[in-house]
């Protein structure tokens, strides 16, 4: 089966960098869109950034500008560069892909992103 499994996550102070990475294994399979979720306490999950197989991107409002999502298909991965972090970031983040095979979506374990003021 496929899983997504995830890395980069960490405690930065406000102002920071960080580079989350999301690679799928097991079958070889082929992604359409690969996205970014995130989920903070008491809230509920919503997207941060999408990329598509045909090399679109989008954003999230709230992050638009200072993230930046990227991917290697060769390696079934896509990044989330993040920059000028602020404390309203912190949340677990989630890499979701879509198979390009049956449109099934997989769900990456989640990383917790910790952004200190």
């Amino acid at each position: 089966q496929v899983q997504l499994v995830e890395s980069g996550g960490g405690l930065v102070q406000a102002g920071g960098s960080l580079r989350l990475s999301c690679a799928a294994s097991g079958s070889p399979v082929s992604f359409n869109r690969m996205a970014w979720y995130r989920q903070a306490p008491g809230k509920q999950r919503g997207w941060v950034a999408i990329s598509t197989a045909g090399g679109s991107t989008d954003y999230a409002s709230s992050v638009k500008d200072r993230f930046t999502i990227s991917r290697d298909n060769a390696k079934n991965t896509v990044y989330l560069q993040m920059t000028s972090l602020k404390p309203e970031d912190t949340a677990v983040y989630y890499c979701c892909f879509e198979s390009s095979q049956d449109g099934k979506t997989y769900w990456g374990q989640g990383t917790q992103v910790t952004v200190s003021s």
